[in-house]
């Protein structure tokens, strides 16, 4: 798994030791940052369940201004730390070894303009953690993005207040589903 393109382009990320991570396909990985396009430029992004942080550095060498990751195995806090210094990108970095659900319930700093979701399978830890954002909708910057990241056979309905599904995407075993805040759809009709 390498980095797409950016400060950090062609930079080989190191894996998390074992199978308790499910880091995101070079396929999934160049649609979902074909689909962002620029817009990842000056944001700032959550990286929950970072696993190999591919995602929030991926963001970083394309301009982000800052990413936070949170990973509850020390494993993948080690494996993030060695990627961000690999790729030179660490100083507009977080890396926080902890629960990622206990982290959206006392997260009190500046909203997040795109919070990557990407859980261990088959847990329904996905829509757990898309409802604590959902009942937090203060985590999320007005136009922000919440991408989750799971296995198609893993989809269930959730029940969502403030954040409304406005993409899916399917590329093999890896379905993004993409929510903003609801109110930016009330005027649709």
């Amino acid at each position: 798994m390498r980095v797409i393109t950016g400060m950090a382009k062609g930079r080989k990320l190191q894996m998390v030791p074992g199978d308790s991570t499910r880091p995101i396909t070079d396929r999934a990985k160049e649609a979902l940052f074909s689909i962002l396009g620029n817009w990842v430029e000056g944001i700032r992004v959550l990286d929950l369940f970072g696993g190999t942080g591919a995602v929030g550095i991926e963001c970083l060498s394309r301009g982000a201004a800052f990413a936070h990751f949170v990973d509850l195995n020390r494993k993948a806090v080690e494996t993030i730390r060695a990627n961000l210094r690999h790729c030179q990108l660490e100083a507009n970095a977080t890396v926080e070894r902890g629960d990622s659900f206990a982290f959206l319930k006392s997260y009190r700093g500046d909203p997040f303009d795109l919070i990557y979701v990407a859980p261990p399978q088959y847990q329904g830890l996905w829509s757990q953690a898309l409802l604590l954002i959902d009942e937090r909708p203060e985590l999320l910057s007005a136009d922000g993005d919440v991408i989750v990241q799971i296995h198609p056979k893993e989809e269930t309905p959730v029940a969502l207040q403030s954040l409304r599904e406005y993409d899916r995407r399917k590329y093999g075993s890896v379905l993004l589903l993409f929510y903003a805040a609801a109110e930016l759809f009330d005027d649709e009709g």
